[in-house]
């Protein structure tokens, strides 16, 4: 059972860190869920303050994820559109591999900020906002889920091989 979990844990880690990039699926999350995995493993080594840890931190990423792109781009000046805008250009982006997901979200901001009317220069500025948080909670999001990636590769390979 245990080779059961240490093979589920590790696919939840490596699709978490997909997650990670790809805006459709919850990284940090599913890392967590990897982490979890491996408590129901009989000679995990994983302390309850690691659980709560990374739990908390998997809740604020996943909350900041949401909640950084609206107020960064709010705070420069931004309207709804450009949100949308931003939301539909990642999704589109997605189409057009890692340039498409990392310029997707700029261009779907911008296009939003011309149809709501504002002038090129606020539309540019407040784009290019949106890409910024983007890539901060994109790299936000990595790094936690690289972290929970290695802490299953290594308590996995601790628990098969004791």
């Amino acid at each position: 059972m245990e080779y059961v979990l240490v093979f589920l844990a590790l696919i939840c880690a490596v699709v978490g860190l997909v997650g990670a990039i790809v805006p459709a699926l919850p990284g940090p999350p599913l890392s967590f869920v990897a982490l979890l995995l491996l408590a129901f493993c009989g000679d995990a080594d994983i302390s309850i303050t690691t659980f709560v840890i990374t739990g908390v931190l998997a809740a604020a990423v996943t909350l900041l994820d949401f909640v950084a792109p609206i107020w960064l781009t709010n705070k420069k000046g931004g309207s709804k559109y450009s949100m949308w805008g931003a939301g539909i250009g990642m999704l589109v982006g997605f189409f057009f591999s890692l340039p498409g997901i990392i310029l997707g979200p700029f261009v779907g901001a911008l296009i939003g900020e011309f149809i709501s009317g504002q002038s090129a220069d606020k539309a540019i500025e407040i784009a290019f906002m949106s890409f910024v948080s983007f890539m901060l909670t994109t790299g936000i999001k990595f790094v936690y889920c690289l972290v929970l990636f290695i802490m299953v590769v290594v308590e996995g390979w601790t628990i098969l091989w004791q």
